[in-house]
């Protein structure tokens, strides 16, 4: 136990004695200089470098572009490409879903294809009550939705209160005798109004031309897409005045109406309005009998 002891106290010992360091002209043998230390300070001396050293090493990687020349780490610029991308991916997948959802309206807009849930949809909306206002006690459910949408619009847009009027405002296609009206019940969401033969066909609003093609079922046929969600077809059409892509004006010819298409039985426009990928009935919004 004694020898531990004596051992232990030798080693303390033993760090703690000191020692001259003596700088010497190797030709002279001149003293130039010494240092007293001891094994214990040249311990404690070494350890405070080292830690100082790799406090300075970690700051100068970690805040100077020298990190980028360590193998696995990124370069901010990579990262930077990378953050940039994830938000360009996120932004094309909406648009992805939007778009999607707006070729899904069309297409359903073309084969009146309307699915079991957007006939419980439809159903909501005749049951809800209709809109009173104090000009016209009777106010139709259509046209009251079209003036609360509008409304709404008019809440948010920057466009004046007159320009917005002016774009909303619905131009009857043609004039003529309605001869199947809209019919839900039968799937018929359109209206048939019997014209002449080549009657001028016109846009119900401002808009641009979203297709404009032959059907074998029903002729030719043109759809314009409007403000609001609102969307106009055309069907049955003798020839065609605009192409896909195009502009169009409140009351500009867009076709001449024909008899053209195997489901056609007589001169006729086949005239369709839809709001956000639901059929709406035309007579609420248009006087076709008017001359």
């Amino acid at each position: 136990m004694k020898d531990k002891v004596n051992k232990k106290r030798k080693f303390f010992q033993r760090l703690r004695n000191p020692y001259i360091i003596m700088i010497i002209d190797e030709e002279t043998f001149e003293e130039k200089g010494q240092i007293r230390t001891s094994r214990f300070k040249s311990i404690l001396v070494s350890l405070l470098l080292i830690c100082i050293s790799s406090v300075l090493i970690f700051t100068i990687i970690s805040y100077t572009s020298l990190k980028e020349y360590i193998p696995g780490y990124d370069s901010s610029e990579i990262r930077a490409k990378a953050i940039q991308n994830l938000f360009l991916t996120d932004s094309l997948i909406q648009l992805y879903n939007q778009n999607l959802k707006y070729l899904n309206s069309v297409k359903r807009v073309l084969t009146e294809d309307i699915s079991l849930k957007d006939q419980d949809s439809l159903l909501v909306i005749q049951e809800t009550p209709v809109i009173k206002d104090e000009f016209n006690p009777e106010l139709i459910l259509e046209d009251s939705l079209l003036r609360v949408f509008v409304s709404q619009q008019d809440k948010y847009s920057p466009v004046s209160r007159n320009e917005m009027k002016l774009n909303t405002f619905l131009f009857p296609p043609v004039n003529g005798q309605i001869s199947q009206p809209f019919d839900r019940d039968k799937s018929h969401y359109a209206i048939d109004i019997a014209v002449k033969k080549n009657m001028p066909v016109k846009a119900i609003a401002d808009g641009t031309v979203i297709f404009s093609e032959w059907t074998s079922e029903t002729g030719y046929v043109i759809i314009l897409e409007h403000n609001l969600g609102l969307l106009s077809v055309y069907k049955h059409n003798s020839s065609l005045n605009k192409r896909q892509g195009e502009s169009v004006i409140s009351g500009e010819v867009i076709a001449t109406a024909g008899n053209t298409g195997e489901y056609s039985t007589g001169y006729h426009l086949h005239f369709e309005l839809w709001m956000d990928g639901y059929p709406m009935d035309p007579e609420n919004f248009f006087n076709f009998s008017a001359q």
